[in-house]
C-alpha cells in the first residue's frame, strides 16, 4: 500500500546473517534510494559506496587491489570508488574517488544501478554503480593498487566477486537502471542473488 511492500519470509535481506533493522522494500527504485540516502538522518548508519568502469576502446580500467592490508577486496579486480563522505550525494562521492585514485576528472558519466552487499564477514554495503566515458587529466598512480586497461571480452577471466560478473553481464546487455543484491556466506561463496527483486541465483 501507497507504493511499499514488505518482503514475505525472512525480510529484504532474506537468509544473508544480516541483524540490523527492518527495512521496507519500495516497488519505486528512486524512492528506495533515497530511503538508504535518508537512513543516517533516522540514525541507521549504513554503509554507502560508489563503484566506477570506465570504459575506453572495448576496455574497462580496473584495480587490482593488492595494496592495503585487511582489504575486503584482497587481489580481487575491481572498479574505482569509495565511501561516501558525509552528506555526499553518489554523484559527488563518484567524482571525489575518482579523482582521488586516478588523477581523472570525469566529465560523462551514467548511474547504472545499485547494488546491496551482504556479507556474512563484512558490513552491509550499498553501492552506486556507475560507468564512465568521457573524462580529462592524466592517469596517476593509485594507492590501493594497480590501474589496468583491460579488454571487456577478458575481464570475466580476472579474479573477481562472484557477483560481479552479473552486473558485468547486465552492463554489456545495457540493462536499464537495476537493483541487484548479492549475499555472501563466511568464505566469500556467493549464496544468493536477487535482480530487481525476482531470485536469479
Amino acid at each position: 500500500t501507497n507504493g511499499i511492500v514488505t518482503e514475505k519470509r525472512q525480510g529484504f535481506f532474506g537468509n544473508c546473517h544480516f541483524r540490523g533493522f527492518p527495512v521496507l522494500l519500495f516497488k519505486c527504485i528512486w524512492c528506495k534510494m533515497l530511503f538508504i540516502l535518508c537512513l543516517p538522518k533516522l540514525g541507521c548508519v549504513l554503509k554507502n559506496t560508489t563503484l566506477c568502469y570506465l570504459e575506453r576502446g572495448g576496455q574497462y580500467l580496473m584495480l587490482h587491489r593488492v595494496k592495503k592490508a585487511n582489504d575486503l577486496n584482497h587481489d580481487k579486480w575491481v572498479g574505482v570508488g569509495g565511501k561516501f563522505e558525509p552528506d555526499e550525494s553518489p554523484d559527488e562521492c563518484l567524482l571525489r574517488e575518482v579523482r582521488e585514485e586516478t588523477g581523472l576528472t570525469l566529465t560523462a558519466y551514467r548511474c547504472r544501478g545499485v547494488v546491496t552487499f551482504v556479507s556474512a564477514r563484512w558490513e552491509t554495503e550499498y553501492m552506486y554503480l556507475y560507468t564512465a566515458t568521457d573524462w580529462t587529466g592524466e592517469l596517476t598512480d593509485c594507492d590501493e593498487g594497480e590501474l589496468e586497461w583491460v579488454d571487456i571480452d577478458s575481464v570475466d577471466a580476472l579474479p573477481l566477486w562472484e557477483g560481479d560478473r552479473i552486473f558485468f553481464r547486465l552492463l554489456r546487455e545495457d540493462r536499464a537502471f537495476f537493483s541487484l543484491k548479492l549475499c555472501y556466506d563466511d568464505t566469500d561463496t556467493l549464496i544468493h542473488a536477487a535482480l530487481d527483486g525476482q531470485v536469479i541465483a
